[in-house]
């Protein structure tokens, strides 16, 4: 048999989706398939190397919290190899295991360092002494602030999808919480709507057999946990702890077949060769074989995702404490969140960010006031020093020290004339006066960057030529000089925007403002999302945690952000066509866009570093990438007017041809004016998209009113 190309390239689309098996197997179960194989030289030759390639190893990866444990080296054992910077086994766990070496799981949880200097931060700031293990974990207030979605930086709670959860929920003890945890990932989310609802309504919840209910009754009737099912075939069919300890590896492990050999023991029991009956089983008990079966039935489909309580309780203790310590001491908490994730400037800028919002004050970086790390001092947080590029952790304890001891600095010249400058270099006061910390001496920053090099020279040789204690050659005793001083050159200060560059520079973050705040409500009225609300905030979520990240922002949804263009790459493609990759930031954080060719070709004049515009695109979401934005439009972002434009037409079939005549008519004279159109029928109101926005001036206004009608059109 001759089958064309075509033919052949259908059916070789086939292997790949019936590889879940052998392809021997795949053979058998598809005629089709089997037949081409036989007759077709080239399907032939294409499943022969596909076979030739099955079992072996797709790629080699590295467990995330896993230590393999020997009496002596691991090389004398197992095969080793390098994965990066780790020296990894080259063997699976279950070989390892099977092999006799020891492997433990780890998980190392930065929240627990948070914690712990969340509570020295309470104790310098406040004189309270405070034992997380002795905290109410009955408190109602810490309970109604997770219940209402208010749980950024609470640990394993506060992605969106997770707050969002929590919202249904709406918690009232630890036990939902930890049922909250178990139940937020691939599998059992589809029992969270029956769990949420028999908590709201108890009456409704059902047991296939009376004895259930003191096992999952502590659930509303769902499964939830390993150790659940564990319980059940101990109290129901009459397995050993040892035994049920087997189910639940076996579970853990996904092994349906195993599962799939016991249901047989949970029903009839086992009786061995003597007549002994080893474990009883559920008719013995007293269970009818029909709810044997349906129990049995709804532990392998929860063997799928089964998850043990023990691991989501310790997650949800240390959740319930950091919500508490959010909850009451919000100031200290997340100066030591921003001290645990200095370094990250996107996640700097978004804690910042969530403390104003409560109302929390971050005061800049101050010379006299700031020290290595974020501290807290009543109801504000000071900037740490050591979040400022090219000033390292020695030269921020020099001037410490040299604070501390000398006393506070006066001015600029006082600072030069305290400091051990061999301690501190050109380079780090360079950053530290484009940070703004010596803002509080009341000297413009362009005056200090213009004197600061020849001052401290000047510092610097005086002491080399001074030594306090050396004799000159005519046998004087050499004498401390006066304080050297300078005088400041009369120049203004950097503009606003430069200002903000060198903080942007030397933090990554704007301290003292952002150039966006002009901008603010035009970004609410001319934007669909902001940047934080397509990226997950996982920021204390470690790279193992018990729940998936998700949120409601899907691949391919249409979105329109707006921001400061702070990165731009260039990149040729193989047609020889120029794309871009920006960086958009907005008040809430940054995102990845990426301009194909074509739209590039359309917006090139705006795809500038610091140009500020607005993006139509599309979300593109894959697995274990950064959420990025597919771009299709670009526009300038201006500041909208307070002014509105509102039109009245008959009804919603005239949007699209007015909004049309509209563009057309007045492109020589669009604007800032948000112009909406009412419709008579519904009475609703539609916005119209920014590049038909007009001005709000006497010649637009008429000549409006002439297309519309005097009444059909208002300006408030």
């Amino acid at each position: 048999m001759n089958y064309p190309y075509s033919e052949v390239d259908r059916i070789a689309k086939m292997i790949p989706t019936v590889l879940g098996i052998t392809i021997d197997k795949a053979l058998d179960m598809n005629p089709e398939l089997k037949e081409a194989y036989d007759n077709e030289s080239r399907v032939k030759e294409l499943i022969d190397v596909a076979r030739d390639l099955e079992g072996l190893p797709r790629h080699s990866s590295t467990h995330a919290a896993g230590v393999v444990i020997a009496s002596n080296p691991l090389v004398e054992y197992v095969p080793l190899q390098k994965n990066e910077d780790m020296i990894v086994t080259q063997f699976t766990m279950g070989t390892l295991e099977e092999l006799g070496l020891l492997k433990m799981d780890f998980l190392g949880l930065r929240t627990l360092t948070v914690m712990q200097d969340t509570v020295k931060n309470i104790k310098d700031n406040r004189g309270l002494d405070i034992d997380l293990d002795k905290i109410d974990f009955e408190d109602e207030k810490v309970y109604s602030m997770i219940g209402e979605g208010k749980t950024v930086g609470v640990f394993q709670l506060e992605s969106a999808g997770m707050t969002s959860f929590m919202k249904e929920l709406r918690p009232d003890n630890l036990e939902d919480i930890i049922a909250g945890i178990s139940l937020y990932r691939p599998g059992p989310m589809a029992e969270i709507p029956r769990y949420v609802e028999s908590k709201n309504n108890p009456d409704k919840v059902q047991y296939i057999t009376p004895e259930l209910e003191p096992i999952l009754g502590v659930s509303y009737g769902v499964m939830v946990y390993q150790e659940q099912v564990m319980q059940i075939v101990r109290d129901l069919a009459g397995y050993s702890l040892g035994r049920s300890d087997l189910v639940r590896r076996a579970m853990s492990k996904k092994k349906h077949k195993v599962m799939e050999e016991e249901r047989r023991n949970f029903i009839y029991g086992i009786v061995d060769e003597t007549g002994n009956v080893e474990v009883p089983g559920c008719l013995r008990n007293g269970i009818s074989e029909e709810a044997a079966n349906k129990i049995f039935d709804q532990m392998m489909d929860f063997a799928s995702y089964a998850f043990n309580k023990s691991h989501a309780a310790a997650y949800a203790v240390v959740g319930y404490q950091t919500a508490y310590l959010m909850c009451y001491y919000p100031a200290e908490y997340i100066a030591a969140m921003l001290n645990s994730i200095m370094g990250s400037n996107e996640k700097v800028a978004y804690y910042i960010r969530f403390a104003e919002q409560l109302g929390i004050q971050v005061l800049p970086p101050d010379i006299n006031e700031s020290n290595s790390g974020f501290t807290v001092k009543g109801n504000t947080i000071r900037f740490g020093l050591s979040a400022i590029k090219n000033v390292g952790v020695p030269v921020i304890e020099s001037i410490v020290k040299d604070r501390e001891e000398k006393d506070k600095f006066k001015n600029f010249n006082d600072f030069c004339n305290k400091i051990d400058t061999s301690a501190v270099n050109k380079r780090a006061v360079e950053s530290l006066i484009k940070s703004g910390a010596f803002d509080s001496l009341g000297v413009y920053r362009s005056k200090l960057m213009a004197v600061f090099e020849k001052l401290l020279d000047s510092v610097s040789n005086e002491r080399k030529r001074n030594i306090t204690g050396q004799i000159n050659l005519f046998g004087d005793l050499v004498q401390d000089e006066t304080p050297i001083q300078i005088q400041y050159p009369n120049i203004e200060e950097f503009n606003k925007k430069y200002l903000l560059a060198m903080e942007k520079e030397m933090t990554g973050i704007y301290l003292s403002g952002h150039p966006l705040d002009d901008y603010e409500k035009s970004l609410k009225m001319l934007t669909s999302h902001k940047v934080s609300d397509l990226i997950v905030s996982d920021v204390l979520e470690e790279a193992v945690t018990v729940g998936e990240n998700s949120t409601k922002i899907k691949d391919g949804t249409k979105v329109i952000v707006g921001g400061l263009i702070s990165t731009v790459t260039r990149k040729i493609t193989k047609n020889n066509a120029m794309m871009a990759f920006i960086t958009l930031e907005d008040l809430f954080g940054t995102i990845e866009v990426i301009v194909f060719p074509k739209t590039y070709d359309n917006y090139r004049n705006l795809i500038n570093e610091d140009e500020m515009v607005i993006i139509n695109g599309r979300v593109s979401v894959r697995e274990d990438e950064p959420t990025k934005i597919l771009c299709e439009e670009i526009s300038p972002l201006v500041n909208v007017s307070n002014e509105k434009i509102f039109i009245l037409i008959k009804d919603k079939s005239m949007l699209t041809p007015t909004t049309k005549e509209i563009k057309i008519t007045f492109k020589d004279n669009l604007g800032a004016t948000p112009v909406y159109l009412c419709t008579a029928d519904d009475r609703k109101r539609y916005l119209i998209d920014r590049q038909g926005w007009l001005h709000s001036d006497y010649d637009t206004i008429s000549m409006l009113k002439e297309m519309f009608g005097e009444s059909n059109v208002k300006v408030m």
